[in-house]
């Protein structure tokens, strides 16, 4: 039975149930459960929390684990990402106090307090920057004003907090990210049962990237529609009863569907729908 560590509260939980749930698999029922086994897909869930998940799998009592690529970073664990899923993306940054910095390079002899220790440390020594580094569980904004740290490095989304705290980020990103599939490092990775998980959730990412598109064309316009709409192998082509008339078939990119159906219907398409996609196998 493929063994599976799940985030059990945060920003992570939420979507990453969602996704399993749309990928066919059981997920718990209330909040306060550790550990749901799915028989039908022979998996078993164990709900942890985000922080612990690389440690778990490292450790190899598990398989593989849901968790973001800042805290995967952070633990120091001996473990890999497998799969990016594109939810919970966040940007890590420096910030301090208006022009106390302005790179890297201004951070040297200073205090940096963090909630992520190792992702903050690793960067510096990379950069070849000495400076020292405070761990805070939280609330990091305050500890420039009580004097804890002359610069702070946090999650940034849209960076309201910061500049309430009187606060502007400086310098390049320390890293981007978002959650991810991890496993330990080295493992197999064509592991029968895992590779039919990854499968599972590739499939769920690309139903909700894209969405099928049908429509109906003369055939003079045809190559011209296709260049529009040229699906991920090739689109499906059917004669109508009609003649001279063609009815189309692709997968499009859902951000771009309104647009292309604006450019099919100007060269004279008509009938154009769009329906989307629950499940799908690339």
């Amino acid at each position: 039975m493929l063994r599976i560590a799940v985030p059990n509260k945060g920003s992570l939980s939420g979507p990453a149930a969602e996704m399993l749930h749309e990928a066919g698999y059981r997920q718990r029922r209330e909040s306060k459960e550790l550990r749901t086994v799915d028989p039908t897909n022979d998996v078993e869930f164990f709900y942890l929390r985000p922080r612990d998940i690389a440690i778990y799998v490292s450790s190899g009592q598990l398989d593989i684990g849901i968790t973001g690529r800042d805290l995967l970073v952070d633990s120091g664990a001996d473990a890999e990402e497998i799969l990016p899923l594109g939810f919970a993306r966040s940007t890590f940054r420096f910030a301090s106090k208006p022009g106390a910095a302005t790179g890297l390079a201004d951070l040297k002899g200073k205090t940096v307090a963090t909630s992520y220790e190792g992702i903050v440390a690793g960067h510096l020594a990379e950069n070849g920057v000495d400076a020292s580094v405070v761990h805070l569980d939280g609330a990091v904004e305050t500890a420039i004003e009580l004097g804890v740290a002359e610069v702070i490095a946090d999650v940034v989304e849209t960076g309201t907090s910061l500049r309430n705290a009187g606060l502007e980020v400086f310098g390049e990103p320390i890293m981007k990210s978002e959650a991810v599939v991890i496993r330990r490092t080295g493992a197999d990775g064509q592991e029968p049962k895992v590779q039919q998980f990854l499968r599972r959730l590739q499939g769920v990412l690309v139903a909700r990237t894209y969405v099928m598109m049908d429509y109906d064309c003369r055939v003079e316009q045809l190559e011209k529609a296709v260049a529009l709409t040229p699906g991920l192998e090739s689109p499906t082509v059917s004669p109508l009863h009609n003649e001279g008339w063609v009815a189309v078939r692709a997968m499009v990119p859902a951000k771009e569907a309104q647009r292309i159906m604006d450019d099919l219907y100007d060269i004279g398409a008509r009938a154009i729908l769009t329906t989307a996609i629950h499940a799908c196998r690339l």
